[in-house]
């Protein structure tokens, strides 16, 4: 080898070297950088993101599926996109832009790029703070339903995308679509989880 190529390979090297670690800190930040695998039809990227990070800390995957796993974010993308009128869909919008601001402004950044103890701080002070949904008797609420927020309507949104889910139907809750004998007095601690069908 003459010395021209040594110089050439041990300057190849070097530079090797110094790069690696930023190569490496790049790579790990495009993994780390929060987005959808899917096209939404109604969502912006950014949005779509808000909704997957937002179902993904309400409804996390643990012993059992989480929102993500049963496409709960891509099921509420279609229900605005096809259900919800042009006013409908311009709230929709403004009401996720005020509650990024308000994460950016109490946390200093957007919902979908906090640390996870901070989403469930976010999450906690919004379940405290927002209207309920007034109590109901066989499925009919009682008295006037004021206006109940963006939070609480997400999360309804969120826990129904989810639990009427076809994974979540058949492999989570009992599922038996021939039932055998009708038992009309079964104790409690043999019915186990709820049924889905």
């Amino acid at each position: 080898m003459n010395r021209r190529d040594a110089l050439r390979k041990t300057g190849l090297l070097a530079g090797a070297t110094m790069a690696a670690p930023s190569l490496l800190a790049l790579l790990q930040s495009c993994q780390a950088e929060p987005r959808v695998d899917w096209q939404p039809e109604f969502l912006t990227e950014d949005e779509a993101v808000f909704v997957s990070s937002f179902v993904d800390t309400l409804l996390p995957r643990t012993d059992t599926p989480g929102a993500l796993d049963v496409k709960a974010d891509m099921f509420m993308d279609k229900i605005w996109a096809h259900t919800a009128d042009e006013a409908g869909q311009a709230a929709v919008r403004a009401d996720i832009a005020k509650f990024n601001t308000d994460c950016k402004e109490q946390h200093g950044k957007p919902f979908a790029e906090l640390s996870e103890g901070d989403r469930m701080k976010v999450l906690t002070a919004a379940e405290s703070t927002s209207p309920t949904f007034n109590g109901g008797v066989w499925g009919t609420a009682v008295g006037k339903q004021e206006p109940v927020g963006f939070y609480r309507s997400l999360k309804s949104m969120a826990i129904w995308a989810y639990s009427t889910s076809e994974k979540v139907g058949t492999e989570v809750l009992n599922y038996d679509p021939i039932p055998g004998d009708y038992i009309g007095c079964l104790p409690l601690e043999e019915v186990g989880n709820k049924w889905s069908l």
